[in-house]
């Protein structure tokens, strides 16, 4: 199968940010496929026009088109309509035997549509948040109109699907709800890479002893997008409890985004930087299993937004991988797969002081702490083993093609009823 593959914020393992695309992707060619990815190159460069590399056997068109989180909302989105301008004519002029387009930004279905028509192929479409809900939560879509235009835009996208594929259990019930067929709908969530995540010790060792604030002390780890949705600044927070409790657990922040100043500014105030919190830059993502294999306890967070709940963020099902215990801050899905597992903590709805009593508790419990990283990494090996859940993916682009009477929703069906 030719399959054109459309995401416009691809990253290769070299490259700071989530890597499901190029994973997923790279195991479609190892099935057998031609995989074409058309995406965008976010950082300045002297290319001027579309160019191509090989990256494991995928091959990806690379449209200059510079792009950060800490552009303004009307730059983001001239951005994502301009490479959906230049990402259409581009898909046209390919060949293909199925258009796989994943989100977000929405305005990815704009060039997969249209390519998919040209090509008289079939689509499929994968839904990784749910958008526009999502940014009309933050206040970033305010406009009646541009709200109006956005919901006319994910209709549009849903409708020219011949199948989706959900992120997540909430995921699927929002795209249900706008009528589109149950059946059609396949749950692939991120998935855990247990082979990247599984680490030389010694490494993990050089790691800490690199470091004279942390050595054999507790660490609590985040690392990914320092966004407002993520609300990194909870973590400063807990630090300056922790202090009063247990003075030797430090927090480690890795990443960057439009809030990073802010969060180091909130952890100078508190007193903790530096102290029992330390701020890290992003780094490429084949360095962060170390880290996270390093970590006590790993981190998913984000605001308490109902729109959020649905969500399948990848620091999660890495922290699996990686044999570590993880805590969330927030409520849905995610917290009854810790709760069902014994995997980790969750802190939703409750006051940092809680929280922090919480943390601590766990930490000097160490039979309890080994046993939530055996039950993580047991559920890395099952549900969310990335090689099972790249052969779901390939079977939902396989029927889809083939127009088998098995459907998308049948795949998964196991895990999710």
């Amino acid at each position: 199968m030719r399959i054109l593959y459309f995401h416009q914020y691809f990253n290769t393992p070299d490259m700071s940010g989530g890597t499901r695309s190029y994973e997923m992707a790279r195991r479609l060619v190892a099935a057998g496929h031609e995989v074409h990815i058309i995406t965008s190159w976010l950082k300045e460069t002297d290319e001027q026009t579309w160019f191509t590399t090989i990256e494991s056997g995928i091959q990806v068109h690379w449209f200059p088109n510079f792009y950060n989180n800490k552009m303004s909302y009307s730059e983001r989105i001239k951005a994502f309509l301009r490479f959906a301008y230049h990402a259409t004519k581009k898909g046209k002029s390919l060949k293909a035997d199925l258009v796989f387009a994943t989100s977000t930004p929405l305005t990815i279905a704009i060039p997969a549509v249209f390519t998919a028509r040209a090509l008289k192929v079939p689509m499929v479409f994968e839904v990784r948040d749910l958008w526009p809900e999502l940014p009309i939560a933050m206040g970033a879509l305010n406009n009646r109109l541009a709200q109006k235009l956005a919901y006319q835009l994910e209709d549009w996208a849903y409708k020219n699907s011949s199948s989706i594929v959900a992120l997540s259990p909430g995921m699927k019930d929002g795209i249900v709800k706008t009528g589109y067929p149950k059946e059609r709908v396949a749950i692939i969530p991120n998935s855990s890479d247990n082979e990247l995540f599984t680490i030389d010790p010694e490494k993990v060792q050089k790691f800490r002893e690199k470091y004279e604030w942390l050595q054999d002390r507790p660490l609590i780890v985040y690392t990914g997008t320092f966004g407002h949705i993520n609300g990194v600044g909870y973590l400063v927070e807990l630090a300056e409890q922790l202090k009063q409790l247990n003075p030797e657990i430090r927090i480690l922040l890795v990443g960057d985004g439009v809030e990073f100043e802010k969060v180091e500014l909130l952890a100078k105030e508190k007193a903790v930087l530096n102290v029992n919190l330390f701020m890290m830059k992003q780094i490429p993502k084949k360095q962060i299993p170390v880290v996270l294999n390093a970590a006590t306890l790993c981190t998913a967070l984000f605001i308490d937004k109902p729109e959020m709940r649905a969500n399948s963020a990848n620091k999660f099902f890495d922290a699996l991988a990686a044999s570590t215990p993880i805590l969330i801050n927030y409520g849905g899905w995610m917290v009854d797969l810790i709760e069902r597992n014994q995997c980790g903590l969750v802190t939703w709805n409750k006051s940092t002081d809680q929280a922090a009593k919480e943390i601590v508790s766990l930490i000097a419990d160490e039979n309890r702490l080994n046993e939530y990283a055996l039950n993580a990494k047991k559920l890395a090996m099952t549900q969310f083993n990335r090689d099972e859940l790249a052969a779901q993916l390939n079977q939902v682009l396989q029927l889809t093609l083939d127009q088998s009477s098995l459907q998308p929703e049948d795949i998964t069906r196991d895990y999710y009823a």
